[in-house]
């Protein structure tokens, strides 16, 4: 099974804006969906394709309303997510499962009183012998959400 999760732009309510607008809302109707982080929707879908199709339906919504797109897929990785584009290649075979590690972006994650924890400045690394460097740009972060990313998107 393979996760999808939509963080919201700054600006919107992103469950509101999804689920008020009929187009997203048939869309979304088939997944149970939680909010793993503020501002988030995740669903479950059964493939990478299936997670790519689904938000090359939401394309409009995400364009709009999205910061980002997550997709992890256990058989990949178990405790890391693919970036929307990463998925995409990984969908095409253009890059191979095992190749997705170098590039990543780091989010810092902070507890919140009431409700999902939220995402901090995120941080592009690359990934050397030695694992992953720490996470440095907020100093009372509990955790990190590493996504691993295209050679593009880190600007390689």
């Amino acid at each position: 099974m393979t996760d999808v999760c939509l963080i919201g732009s700054d600006d919107s309510v992103l469950r509101y804006e999804l689920l008020s607008r009929e187009t997203a809302r048939e869309a979304l109707s088939t997944y149970d969906l939680w909010e793993p982080f503020e501002n988030a929707i995740a669903c479950r879908t059964v493939s990478v394709g299936a997670a790519v199709s689904l938000c090359n339906d939401l394309n409009w919504y995400l364009v709009r309303f999205v910061d980002d797109v997550f997709v992890r897929e256990p058989s990949i990785v178990e405790d890391e997510w693919l970036s929307r584009d990463l998925a995409t290649q990984v969908r095409n075979d253009a890059v191979k499962p095992d190749e997705t590690g170098q590039y990543c972006k780091m989010y810092g994650v902070l507890a919140n009183e009431e409700g999902p924890p939220s995402l901090v400045e995120p941080l592009f690394v690359q990934r050397t012998d030695d694992g992953l460097p720490e996470y440095d740009l907020h100093p009372d972060v509990d955790e990190t959400v590493v996504v691993r990313v295209s050679a593009e998107e880190f600007g390689a």
